[in-house]
């Protein structure tokens, strides 16, 4: 009994690993062509500045691992208006309906936020560059692959319906992509590991 309970407890974590980390193969040139040209028309349709060059270098230069998306956003001054109904409403609460339903499609693909954080003053050590906007909050969200992100986001059949929500709440953002090099917590995978090995303990005392 006691190897059927590790061998499941280990068996459940290739199998989290596999969907967490996923095959980590680079983007195909057919890909990135397809991706491109989803990009280029939501640009013509005003729904995505981001700079195209910039995007297919991103995905040109894939590894097939995991990154961080960096996000400082300033907020429109509240109350802004609803694409939908036209009535009044918090830009911070608009936001959400952007992004309450970016991160589930986020999750589905074993991504999910990192941090989210509140700004609470200007900035405190700036070298050569412009004057601070007034940034009102920075995120990060870890994305499994730039594969993954794209389908998440650009090509997602839902992202047509939802990015009005960002345009109308923010004045102004950036992204910027980030790969971890150190960090203090390392990530869900020990997480995991942790919660299934105490499951197993658990379990084995329990039958014993």
């Amino acid at each position: 009994m006691t190897i059927t309970i590790w061998a499941g407890a280990v068996l459940a974590y290739l199998i989290f690993r596999l969907w967490y980390d996923g095959l980590r193969k680079p983007l195909s040139a057919e890909e990135v062509e397809g991706f491109m040209r989803i990009l280029r028309e939501r640009a013509v349709d005003g729904l995505d500045s981001q700079d195209i060059a910039t995007v297919r270098e991103f995905m040109n230069r894939d590894d097939g691992k995991e990154f961080i998306m960096v996000n400082l956003i300033e907020f429109n001054p509240s109350p802004v208006k609803h694409p939908d109904t036209g009535q009044d409403v918090s830009a911070h609460l608009l936001l959400q309906e952007y992004f309450r339903p970016l991160m589930k499609t986020v999750l589905c693909r074993a991504g999910h936020p990192v941090l989210t954080s509140r700004a609470v003053g200007g900035y405190i050590d700036a070298w050569n560059t412009p004057p601070d906007p007034g940034w009102h909050a920075a995120g990060l969200v870890r994305y499994r692959s730039r594969r993954d992100a794209m389908l998440a986001s650009l090509a997602s059949p839902e992202f047509d319906g939802i990015h009005k929500y960002k345009i109308a709440a923010l004045k102004q953002t950036f992204a910027v992509p980030m790969q971890v090099q150190v960090a203090l917590y390392a990530s869900p995978r020990v997480t995991v590991a942790l919660v299934l090995a105490l499951g197993a303990a658990l379990l084995q005392i329990a039958l014993d």
